[in-house]
C-alpha cells in the first residue's frame, strides 16, 4: 500500500490511467474466460490451468489496486509550473560528468514514473535528488559506490515526459 504522496507529470498520469483501463477492461475479461474454461475441464482441485489463471487473476487485481492507489495519492505537476531556470520534476536536464566529454540527458520524474531505460530518473534517486534545484553551470555532488562524482548542468528544458 502506498502511503506517501506521489508526484506525476501529466503524461505519466495518462500512462497509468491507460494501463489501468487495459487491465480492467481487457485483462480481467481474458482471465475470467481462462478460469471459466479451466472449470469446464472438471475437478478444479488438481487443475493446473485453473490454479495458474487464479494466480494471474490475483496478480492483475493487485496491480489494479496499486495503480488506483497511485492515482488517488498523486499530485499532478502543472506543466506551466516547470521552470527552465532550475532543475525540477518535469525537467529534461543535460549534464556532463567530471572528466567525461559525453553529455547525458535525463528527465526528472516522480518515483512512480521512473524508467531508467527511457532515461527517466526519480526525484528521489541519488542523481535526481542531487540535481533538483541546480541551475545551468552548477555542479551536483553525487554519491556513487566508488565515491563521489560531480555532474555539471549544461542545459535545462521542459520535458515532454
Amino acid at each position: 500500500m502506498i502511503n506517501k504522496e506521489m508526484v506525476l507529470t501529466p503524461k505519466g498520469k495518462e500512462k497509468i490511467e491507460n494501463e489501468l483501463e487495459q487491465l480492467k477492461t481487457v485483462r480481467r475479461k481474458e482471465i475470467a474466460a481462462r478460469i471459466k474454461q479451466a472449470i469446464e475441464f472438471g475437478d478444479i482441485s488438481e487443475n493446473s490451468e485453473y490454479d495458474e489463471a487464479k494466480n494471474e487473476q490475483a496478480q492483475i487485481e493487485e496491480k489494479i489496486n496499486k495503480l488506483e492507489n497511485i492515482l488517488k495519492k498523486s499530485v499532478i505537476i502543472d506543466e506551466e509550473d516547470i521552470s527552465t531556470d532550475a532543475v525540477s520534476i518535469g525537467s529534461r536536464v543535460h549534464v556532463k560528468e567530471d572528466g567525461e566529454n559525453e553529455i547525458a540527458e535525463y528527465t526528472i520524474v516522480g518515483s512512480a514514473e521512473a524508467d531508467p531505460y527511457e532515461a527517466k530518473i526519480s526525484n528521489e534517486s541519488p542523481v535526481g535528488r542531487a540535481l533538483i534545484g541546480k541551475k545551468v553551470g552548477e555542479k551536483a555532488e553525487i554519491q556513487i559506490p566508488d565515491g563521489i562524482t560531480y555532474y555539471e548542468v549544461i542545459k535545462i528544458e521542459k520535458a515532454d515526459a
